[in-house]
Order: structure tokens, then sequence, then C-alpha cells
């Protein structure tokens, strides 16, 4: 449908001798006939292919004479057995007009020139007297052809507005109006124009378009959609574009960034574009097809960012419309061969094994890192450097060198459950448990003392042949989730100072049971079957006798009968520290250089024993016990830190052709990374082809799109459609550039400005068409009903989150913080409730997290923020270039009640009423500067003051419901603020807030 507007659009002023192939044939062919006289081979009837000048003129164009062309003959038949396209094949039916274009273009010799966007780009000649503004030059020369006058300049207000809006996705304040208002010459436009391209906002809002594209999220998007850690990425895109990246470089490093020399972790982080397609932790699903999912997705997302190209359409066969195969589907899917991933992981959170991953300090962090760092290398050169005091020191250690101290197992006494479980004491003095499977349960375990200290305790389970799976838990698959293990000596309780296990389940860590949070505790997925240890110390040696009882609880509340099926519990005096897997004591290596007389050591023997020997030297405790601190800081302050997926590049696997991508079907050839061959030029290296490789392919001045896909979806950003208006597709199938020389204009003027995407901007928002008012006349909508000709600016809604932003700058409330971890406002309760593995209620945040902007809300593929969806923003499964723009009775509701909309009305309330002047209509006119940067009009005044009124009283005769409306968010109203009023003001602010020039950009 698309094309067919537009060729109509064209013909308008088309004579005959104007006919072009380009522009005026090929998307009638396509639409119509290349699904099966096209390119692809395997659906091709008769041998045919129209797309080929060759193929048609032998059997169906006879050029310079369309009576003798059998393709005429085909398009005018009425017959169903003769006519083309054929009933069967559903594809649209030549208008008459459009016949007679193709009759027309025959006579004239039916000449064929290659696709517009597969041509390289060349930059068109441009007047002397328009060498200020290049852009009008070839918009005033189309508005001439079509007779069209253009639109006046906007209006200052709305101009700036507009400038606000596109540049920095937030509105202008009153006083810049006013400003601006005062003095609207060019020399104060342009400073504006470089004053916001200089602002930390800047990149903000060029961000929301390229997570679009690149599907930026913070959850996995498949099954249980859990959470993993993304958000330095997104913060690298703010940064690229505040900084002015050059596109190419941007290109590289996004590609490749892990494959640069010497990369930089930005440069890594920069890599986890590679990891933004969705993936999967399903118990059930198949790796190998999640691979091939994976793999098509990059296909997919890489060719439409880059190349506006439909590639996924020949995933299982050859493209209908555009020249790419199925095989350079799969030589580009081979490009990311390389990457380290799983088809299947096994994450249920954020901190979740979700591959390779970076972690990403903040300023502060890597400065306090960097001191630590220093700090521990002081300290360990302390401990590293030989005196004769240690020495004498260790000379006597090793003539009195301890026994070997040995694990204890304690007897068991009692056993209790709840619920009950029947219990069996084995030889080796292990307890199994077995009959009833309770869904939770908490083991009391009374054990018996012995004359020693005591410094660890420790916890082994064991599998059985009992035991499902064979254990060592009782649920399904062999697994347990201990959520608590408390240990009493006489009724004393004991604190353990750490603990380490020799296998812990992802988000199932050991450290867990050392917390107070019961939902959290250790499991050994997927080591089940087999024998696990936990050791946990205690800060200081304990005494027990004979006499002692231990009272052991172990409670298993995970649910699912997720209990421990088969443990023992056994303790140790023993030197710190005391881990699991690791023998305790003095290790038997070091026993056995000890035991070496001292002439005999060698260099490194000697070192070895006096290294060990200052980890436990009395004299040296004070600097082992700063280390250990320095250390332990260290690790908490790794921990804090933020993390990113990146791309790590490993063995390349196997690629091969799918047939009809059927990822079971291994008969398909063996492929290697290459690009499409049909644009003429390809990377020149004599080795395999890497991701690195790619990316400089795309950003060769050789390659004829990736310039003008860029350029035009700038262009779409600031007038609200490209100028080719399928941003997506530049294939046969999309749509024709409205304004072809602009464009490759444009795009050379990118590539030789060494891809500064500022620059570009500049130039657009300087130009007079788009300075232009947006309002056009009865004869502009009827002439050229889809603005093609750009005789004026074009309006269109803001985009979901600009919506937010808007709202609470106006109400003073947004939070005006760059980049960060992703940000959790109100969101209605019960909204989760079907989001499972695991499950999870989502927890607004406090503070300043419920006033960032809304690139920086938290982004669930399933379950996108309502407030987002409502206004067209994506999910982000799959690429996304357009969004679409939808009107519904919803998204005023969600204006008029989601919390962060009242609380944003409330909080400018009282602004109103604590800045807005003595009267009645200052107000007024105070909150319509806040929401629109001008004063009310007399109509204006008298609906609001109407509603108001209507309010007041309202609110005076309804204690109740002015108390609700204002515990609705966490604003906290000033002391002083009259109730009553608050609440009037609060209805005018929530109405001027839902008006469609509050979500408009005109």
């Amino acid at each position: 449908m698309t094309l067919l507007v537009l060729v109509g659009i064209y013909s308008f002023n088309i004579r005959a001798e104007e006919v072009d192939y380009s522009r005026d044939i090929k998307p009638l062919l396509s639409n119509s006939c290349y699904t099966c006289h096209g390119p692809d081979e395997h659906t091709r009837e008769a041998d045919l292919r129209l797309d080929v000048r060759g193929s048609a003129v032998h059997s169906a164009i006879a050029p310079g004479k369309p009576n003798e062309s059998e393709l005429l003959a085909r398009i005018a038949s009425t017959d169903p057995d003769t006519m083309m396209p054929p009933p069967k094949s559903h594809r649209p039916q030549l208008t008459e007009n459009e016949r007679k274009l193709v009759r027309q273009w025959i006579a004239k010799g039916a000449k064929f020139n290659e696709h517009w966007a597969y041509t390289p780009a060349s930059r068109p000649e441009v007047p002397a007297e328009f060498n200020s503004s290049p852009i009008d030059y070839f918009i005033t020369q189309q508005l001439d052809k079509a007779g069209m006058q253009p639109a006046p300049t906007a209006d200052p207000r709305t101009l700036l507005r507009r400038l606000y809006f596109d540049l920095t996705g937030l509105p202008p304040t009153p006083r810049e109006v006013a400003a601006f208002m005062a003095d609207p010459s060019d020399q104060a436009y342009q400073a504006a124009v470089d004053r916001l391209l200089a602002s930390p906002h800047f990149g903000e809002r060029m961000a929301i378009h390229w997570l679009d594209l690149v599907r930026y999220a913070d959850s996995v998007g498949i099954h249980g959609d859990q959470e993993w850690s993304m958000s330095p990425y997104r913060d690298y895109v703010i940064r690229s574009f505040n900084e002015n990246k050059p596109f190419d470089l941007f290109t590289r490093e996004q590609l490749a960034g892990d494959l640069l020399p010497d990369a930089t972790l930005q440069q890594q982080v920069a890599s986890g574009y590679n990891r933004l397609n969705m993936i999967t932790a399903e118990g059930g699903a198949q790796a190998k097809e999640y691979l091939a999912k994976y793999a098509a997705d990059r296909v997919r997302t890489t060719s439409t960012v880059w190349l506006g190209a439909t590639m996924g359409c020949c995933e299982c066969h050859d493209h209908k419309f555009d020249p790419f195969t199925t095989k350079e589907f799969y030589q580009f899917a081979a490009y990311f061969a390389d990457l380290e991933e799983r088809g299947v992981y096994n994450g249920s959170s954020r901190t979740g094994n979700w591959g390779p991953e970076i972690r990403v300090p903040t300023n502060e962090q890597a400065a306090q890192q960097n001191q630590l760092d220093q700090e521990i290398a002081k300290l360990e050169a302390v401990l590293n450097t030989p005196t004769l005091e240690l020495a004498e020191d260790q000379k006597q250690w090793e003539a009195t060198l301890p026994e070997t101290p040995t694990w204890q197992v304690l007897p068991v006494l009692e056993t209790k459950s709840t619920p009950e479980v029947t219990w069996k004491t084995l030889e080796d003095g292990s307890l199994l448990a077995g009959g009833n499977n309770p869904d939770k349960v908490t083991y009391e375990i009374t054990l018996g003392g012995r004359d020693q200290k005591v410094t660890a305790v420790r916890l082994e389970v064991f599998p059985h042949d009992s035991l499902p799976a064979n254990g060592p838990g009782r649920a399904g698959n062999g697994n347990f989730v201990l959520n608590r293990f408390s240990l009493a000596i006489d009724g004393k309780p004991l604190e353990f100072s750490a603990a380490t296990a020799t296998h812990q389940q992802e988000g199932w860590a050991i450290a867990n049971l050392l917390g107070k949070d019961a939902n959290k505790g250790w499991a050994v997925l997927p080591q089940t079957g087999k024998t696990n240890l936990a050791v946990f110390e205690l800060p200081e040696d304990i005494s027990l006798s004979e006499d002692s009882k231990l009272s052991l609880t172990m409670q298993q509340a995970y649910g699912s009968g997720h209990a421990i099926g088969r443990f023992r519990v056994a303790v140790i005096e023993a030197p710190r520290p005391v881990k699991a897997g690791q023998s305790p004591g003095v290790p038997s290596e070091i026993r056995q250089l000890v035991e070496l007389p001292a002439e005999k050591r060698t260099e490194a023997e000697r070192e070895t024993l006096a290294s060990y020997y200052h980890s436990i030297a009395p004299r040296l405790e004070q600097p082992r016990q700063q280390l250990l601190q320095r250390r332990q800081q260290r690790e908490s302050l790794l921990n804090a830190m933020t993390t990113s997926l990146v791309s790590r590049s490993v063995a390349p696997r196997t690629m091969r052709v799918l047939p009809r991508g059927n990822w079971l079907d291994e008969s398909g050839e063996v492929v290697d990374p290459q690009v499409p061959g049909f644009l003429g030029y390809e990377p020149e290296t004599e080795v395999r082809q890497s991701r690195l490789d790619l990316a400089d392919w795309l950003v060769d001045p050789r390659n004829p799109l990736t310039a003008r896909v860029f350029v035009n979806r700038i262009w779409q950003l600031t007038f609200g459609k490209g100028l080719v208006a399928t941003s997506d597709d530049f294939g046969s199938q999309g749509a024709l550039p409205s304004h072809r020389q602009l464009l490759d204009w444009l795009a050379v003027e990118f590539v030789e400005s060494g891809w500064d995407i500022k620059h570009m901007v500049r130039l657009m928002v300087l130009s007079d068409a788009y300075q232009r008012s947006s309002v056009r006349t009865s004869e502009q909508r009827e002439f050229d009903p889809q603005n093609q000709w750009l005789a004026a600016q074009s309006h269109f809604r803001l985009p979901a989150e600009m919506i937010r932003d808007n709202a609470l700058s106006a109400s003073g409330l947004l939070v005006d913080k760059l980049g960060g971890e992703s940000a959790r406002p109100y969101q209605p309760a019960g909204y989760w409730s079907h989001l499972n593995f695991p499950r999870r209620e989502y927890q607004a945040d406090q503070g300043e997290g419920l006033y960032r902007r809304g690139l920086y809300t938290h982004w669930q593929r399933t379950y996108l923020h309502p407030s987002l969806g409502a206004f067209d923003a994506p999910t982000r499964e799959e690429c996304t270039a357009r969004r679409t723009v939808s009107n519904t009775p919803l998204q005023a509701l969600v204006l008029m009640n989601d919390p962060t909309y009242i609380e944003a009305a409330r909080a400018l309330a009282v602004r109103v009423l604590t800045e807005g002047g003595d009267t009645w209509e200052a107000k007024a006119n105070f909150a319509m500067q806040a929401v629109l940067q001008r004063d009310a009009s007399a109509a204006e005044t008298e609906v609001l003051r109407g509603l108001y009124t209507k309010h007041q009283q309202q609110y005076a005769d309804d204690a109740e419901a002015r108390a609700a409306l204002a515990k609705v968010g966490a604003y906290q109203v000033p002391d002083g603020i009259d109730a009553v009023e608050l609440a009037a003001w609060t209805s005018v602010c929530r109405t001027l807030l839902n008006l469609h020039e509050t979500i408009n950009r005109y």
C-alpha cells in the first residue's frame, strides 16, 4: 500500500518521457510480480525474471513496442487463466493508471536501472546562493516543480519548543522561551542550537531511538523473562552521542569492540550490542534450536540497523524482492559464530550467569578501587619481605610443627522434623530422610559433643539410591534449597563469620546462609548425584565437652519438596581459614618441604616454604589482618559494581545453511563469514573474516546504504518522517525517497565530514525547512496530503518517554541525573503476577528513582511498563526503526490516573500556589507557562476557572477525596498549603498535562 500511494504521488506531474524505472516501474513490478518472477529461484515461474532486463526482454517485454509485449497483455487481461498476477497469488492487480505507466515505459525503450539504494551516492551540485543552507536548495527545487508555496517560519515559542524536544527530549523553561521571543534572530537561534547540541541531554534523546534499533532491554525476553544487567551499554550509547563519537567508530566498537587492539573498558561495554538479543533459560529448551534463533536475530537486527535491509526475509528462502540469498543470510550470521554463548542459560536474576560480563565501575568506584589496590600492594610487600626475625621464627615453627587436624563427625542424639519425615542413621554417621516429603520442612537435630575446640562446622550432603536422581536433595531433580543453617551449643546460639562450599548453584550461594533473608539459600544444581560440602567458620574457637549438646536447625522453605535427603555434620579445630574443599591445617606439600633437610631444599622450595610461613606467622598478624580487610573491602566494592554483558571471541562454531530455516536439518552447506555480494566489494583479508571486518565493510565509503540509512533516521527524528518513509526498508518493497538528491547529498556529507553526527543534526535544524510552521493550508493538505514535499514542518505526538519527562519537568520533580542503572517508577500492583521462573513482585524505587527520565525506566520485555506501552513504546523484542503512533482513550486515562502524572500535577499545583502570584489569573498563567510556555487565552482562562471552581467546591465538601488525592505518590506537600486549594489546582494541572498540545511537538 505504501508503494502504491507513493507511486500515485510521484506520478501527478510525470510526462511520458519522464517515466523512470526505479521510481515508477520497479515498485509496481516488485509489489505485484516479483513473488513469481523475482530474485527467489525457488518460487520463480516460467523461468522468467522481471527484475533482470535480459530475462524480461527475452520473454515478456518488447522494448519500444508495447502492443507486442506479453507483459502488457497479461497485466491488462481479465481472464483468470492468463491474467497477471493470477488470483491465486493474492498480489494486487495494477490499476489503469499504473498500466499506462508501464506502457509509456516500454514505449520509451523499457530501460532498466539498478535499485536506487544499491547505487553509490554522489554529491549533487548546489548553487552558490544556497551554500549556507544546501538542504533548502533541494526542497525549494521540489516545491517549485510542484508549484507549492512553503509555509512561513514557525513562531518563536513553537520553534524553540520544537528544537528542545528534538535535540534534548525536554521542554524549554518559560524563561528560555521568553528570552528567545525577545530576540528570535538567526544568531540567537544558532546559539540555542549549539547550546542544545552541547547539552548532556542530547545523548539521552538520541539514545531513545538507538536503543529501539538495537532492542536494548533489562530482561532476557523469553520464557521467564528474567532480569539481566546491561545498563552500562545504555550509558555508553548516551556518552557516545554526547561526545559526538564518529559513527564509523561507533559502529566498530559495537560490532567488534572486544576485537580492537588493547580494547578499553568502554569498547568492551560497547560490544554488548552483540548480546542484546533475546535468550532463554527454559529448562526444556533445545540449545541447538536457540543458537539458530540467536544467529538469525543478529542478522535481522544488524542488517536493519546499518543497511535498512530486510535480510530476515531470506532465512528460509532467497529474498522475494531484493538480491539477498539464503546462503548470504547464513554467511552474514557466520560473522557472529565466534561469540561465546550458550543456547540455554540457567540464570534466574540479574546476577545470573548470562554469559561473559565485566564489571563497570563509576568514577567514584574506580577511584576507590585504585586506592585499595595501592594499599593492598603495600601490605603484600610487607608480608613478602624476608627479615632475620621471621627466618628465626620459621625455624622454630618447623621444629614444632603440629599434627594435621582432622574432621570429627558428631553423633546424632535426637532427630525431629516439622512436618514429620522418617529418619535412618547410616553406618558412616550420616542421616537419611525418607517417607513423607513435605512441601516445606524444618529439621531440628541434636548432636553430641566431645572434648575439643571448634574452629569450623562442616555440613556434608551425600547422594543415595533412595533419593530422586540420587540426591542429595529430595526434589525430583535431586536438588535441595537450604534456607537457614543455625547452631546452638547448650542453648547458646552461634554466629558464623564465613561460609564456603565446594559448589553453589547460580543465584543460590552458600553465603546466603549468613544473611537474614529467608527467601535466599544454598542449592547445588547441576551438581546433583554427587557429594557436596559446606563449611561454616566461627569468628573464634569455642570449647566443647562430652556433655555438650549441639542443636542444629535446618530450614528448607523453598517449596516443592526441596529438602536435603542425606547429610552429616562434623567439627574441626584448625588454623584459619578453613574452607570447603581444602585440607585443614598445614597443606601436605608444605609438610613435605618441612621434612626435607634445609640444605637439600631448592631456591624455589625455600621461597614456597617462606611464603607459606609468612601467611601464618604471628609476627605478621597485624598486616595480614589489614590485608584481609582491604581485600574484603575490594571484594565488596567489586560486588557493588554494575555488570554488563560483553562479547568474547572463541573458536567459531560451525555455521551452515539451514534448509527452510530448519535447525534440525544438517544437510545444508557449511559457510564462512561473507558479505552480500551484489554490492560489488568485500573485506580484503586472507584469513577468516571477523566481526571487525564486517564493521569495516559497513562503514566503507563504498557502501551505498549505511550513510543513507543513518542520515535518513536523523531526518526522521527532526522532521517526523524520513526522506525514505520506510526507514527500516531501503529495498524494493520500501518507500521511494521523496528527495533523492537531498538524501544523497546528506549521505556524502556525512561520510566526508568524518561521520560527524552533530554536524548532520545541526545542518538539518538550521535549515529553513526545519524552522517552518507545521500549520498547513487547505491547499497544501489537498495537494500533498502526506506532506511529502515538505512545504511545512510536521507535527507529531511525543515518544512515550518524553511525555513522561515533560510532565516531570513541568512539575519540578524531574531528576537531572545522567546514566546509571534502570529506574523503577510506579507500576500497578499485580502487573507482574504471571511472571514466573522465578515469581517476582515489582518493587517501585524510593527517592530519585521515581523521577528519572523515561529512557532509564526498567525495560521488561514481556511486561513493558504499562505507561510506556500505552504510548506505543516497543517491547524491544525485535529491532524497531519506526514506532507506531496510536491515538486511544487509554492514553487519556493514563495521563489522568497514572500515579506519576497525578503526583506531577500535585507538585505543579504546589508550585502554582507558592510561586504563581497573588491573583487567580496569575496562577493560571503560571501553570500554563510551566506546561506549555505560554499564557492562557481568554477562552482557556474561562474554561480553567470553571474547572477550578467545580473541583474546589467538590473537594471542600469531600475531605476523604482530597485526602486520597494527596496520598498518591511519594511527593510530600510542604506545610502551610491549603488542602482544598491544592486539590482544586491539582485537577487543573492534571487537565493541562492531558492536553493534546502538551503531548505533541509542533
